[in-house]
């Protein structure tokens, strides 16, 4: 992610690229994507033939969800989201091309009274400032346009307001934050600058799924100095491990690649460019707590390290406090380990700190605390029908 940052004007370029391919399909600006044929029946054909994406993240929403679309262009996603999450979820759309909103905004009324309830809202932002809400933003500069240096540093003060009373999009209001071929859209200089807003955004446990343009080889600089090459998704596109470099540099955990494109999109000087989907999740912050909790590493590999150092080896009862212990129990973990909770549980206020570095074995007599004496033997010398005891 140390790449030097390009001296095209990449803001402009995808600007000028993406509002023309509003206005009239563009067949090769993206990859084709097959999605779930249910959900694309209330859809106009103009936004079916307007999509410009390279993965289908919706795919990973659940009912009930809080949806931020980063990019959302003429809303296609937003849609298929609206339909995923149902009335009780809410779908929110980020675009910065005024062509792409007008599109996905034209038929909002429409899909709403088609699936029955109404729970999308589009707004115009940059998607690495998510609190600043761009037309809120333009309507302050149409009362107090900027003529002088002052006005522009005025304008400037009014913005940060804005980010910090009425942001846009608040801190931990979004269980799910989605991207379909648009981070590669932005400029390298701020995209650490928009993972940490996504980060913002999420609630403690939300995730982000992210499908995007990536690339086996570094692409060379008068290759990412064409704005053909870039709003085309090919010149900004992230090296395959940047990508998840990047969500594990904002503090996410468990990223995984969920889908990956076998055959390269194209091709360009012998560098290949693909689709990848990843998942990302947050909620490793936090103090650490001991509860006399353990996992059980279940296999197939001898021993793995997560993401913040702690080694599991097969079969053994590891120690690990509440705050890892509810990581594990949950996706991406949940299926990999076997939960080994204490007989009795811990006050929060009686836990005592844990050092996560020890990596140590739970001795099984920490998890059983007052009853490791007792004795309980079998009532008989098999199992009755119909009972679990084996």
């Amino acid at each position: 992610m140390d790449t030097p940052p390009t001296t095209l004007d990449v803001e402009g370029a995808v600007r000028t690229r993406y509002a023309g391919a509003a206005r009239q399909a563009e067949a090769a600006l993206c990859c084709p994507v097959q999605y779930d044929a249910r959900y694309l029946d209330v859809l106009p054909a103009e936004l079916i033939e307007r999509d410009y994406g390279c993965g289908d993240p919706s795919r990973y929403v659940r009912p009930g969800d809080t949806l931020l679309d980063l990019g959302c262009g003429g809303g296609k996603v937003c849609y298929i989201a609206a339909q995923v999450v149902g009335p009780q979820g809410h779908v929110i759309g980020v675009d910065m091309n005024d062509e792409m909103l007008a599109l996905a905004r034209r038929y909002q009324s429409q899909i709403g009274d088609a699936i029955g309830y109404h729970n999308t809202r589009f707004f115009k932002g940059r998607i690495q400032d998510l609190a600043l809400d761009l037309e809120r933003f333009a309507a302050y500069l149409e009362k107090q346009p900027v003529r002088s240096s002052d006005d522009w540093l005025a304008a400037q003060a009014a913005a940060a307001e804005m980010r910090l009373t009425e942001p846009m999009i608040g801190d931990e209001m979004i269980d799910v934050v989605v991207s379909n071929c648009v981070l590669n859209l932005v400029a390298q200089d701020q995209r650490q600058r928009m993972f940490a807003e996504v980060y913002r955004v999420l609630r403690r446990g939300g995730r982000a799924v992210i499908s995007d343009i990536v690339c086996d080889e570094p692409v060379p600089e008068r290759l990412r100095n064409d704005p053909q090459l870039w709003s085309g998704c090919i010149s900004g596109a992230f090296v395959e491990h940047e990508m998840i470099e990047a969500f594990a540099a904002a503090g996410f955990y468990g990223m995984e690649i969920v889908e990956r494109q076998e055959q390269p999109w194209a091709v360009v000087e012998g560098i290949e460019f693909r689709s990848m989907t990843v998942r990302a999740f947050k909620g490793k912050d936090g103090p650490c707590r001991d509860h006399r909790q353990a996992v059980i590493y279940n296999g197939p590999f001898s021993r793995v390290t997560d993401d913040d150092g702690h080694v599991l080896v097969r079969g053994v009862r590891t120690a690990v406090c509440e705050k890892t212990f509810q990581i594990y129990t949950r996706p991406p973990y949940a299926e990999q380990v076997t939960a080994v909770p204490p007989l009795e549980g811990v006050r929060p206020e009686d836990a005592p700190p844990f050092d996560c570095r020890r990596g140590a074995v739970r001795d099984p007599r920490e998890t059983k605390g007052n009853a490791r004496k007792s004795t309980m033997l079998p009532v008989s010398d098999g199992c009755d029908p119909g009972s679990d005891c084996c």
